[in-house]
């Protein structure tokens, strides 16, 4: 499948590790690992590197054993400074504003960061997974709420009307041009023009190309 990514899942609870095994291979995907604290996550992904099978994504708790605290985080942002190419995906409770930015703090590409609520909403977590493992962006809405909060405080979006705030805020999530457009029920020429206003105001030139959507994210985030 053309879509079938490899993913490592990190999840010191069997029955949820397990359960997220089964919604992504029921949907196609090869889960090639499962463990269940940080430094067995960052021991399988080194050994699939070593064996040149690197996989595509890992779908990480942000906390595991020994304290349950901030074990899966840590060993997130390892593997992203280890491995330019393998997407990560972190799974919390409730939204850790010091854990998602830290995460983002490199680059917002391959990365995403969503509360395990919205594993339930099994289409979202499979497309996240996948978008994640491509190079994309997954955000769930009430962390991006919250860093909106902390970045308003900043002067940098200021000049960005509120209709501007929102269309950034699903960029932050990941969405299209074409599902931010379904979701704010505009055209996708509307949605296109409001890209364009806030690239100019955040001061992204055209010589950006493709990695503007992604400064644009890491701005609005007050990296």
């Amino acid at each position: 499948m053309e879509d079938r990514v490899r993913v490592v899942i990190a999840e010191d609870s069997v029955l949820l590790r397990e359960g997220l095994t089964r919604l992504l291979t029921d949907r196609g995907h090869e889960v090639v690992a499962g463990v269940g604290d940080g430094d067995a996550l960052v021991e399988a992904v080194a050994e699939l590197a070593a064996a040149g099978s690197l996989p595509d994504v890992v779908v990480a708790d942000v906390r595991m054993p020994p304290t349950h605290t901030d074990e899966g985080v840590r060993a997130a942002i390892a593997l992203r400074e280890a491995h330019a190419d393998l997407g990560v995906l972190v799974l919390s409770q409730y939204v850790e504003e010091q854990y998602a930015t830290e995460l983002l703090a490199g680059s917002s590409s391959g990365v995403g960061y969503l509360l395990k609520d919205r594993v339930a909403e099994v289409r979202e977590f499979v497309d996240a997974v996948v978008r994640v493992a491509r190079g994309g962006t997954a955000l769930d809405p009430e962390v991006v709420a919250q860093l909106l909060g902390r970045s308003r405080k900043q002067d940098v979006l200021a000049a960005l009307t509120p209709r501007e705030r929102e269309v950034l805020g699903l960029m932050a999530e990941g969405r299209t041009n074409s599902a931010i457009a379904q979701q704010l029920v505009v055209s996708h020429g509307a949605v296109e023009k409001h890209v364009s206003n806030i690239f100019m105001k955040l001061g992204l030139s055209q010589s950006d190309a493709d990695h503007r959507r992604v400064l644009a994210v890491l701005t609005y985030l007050g990296s």
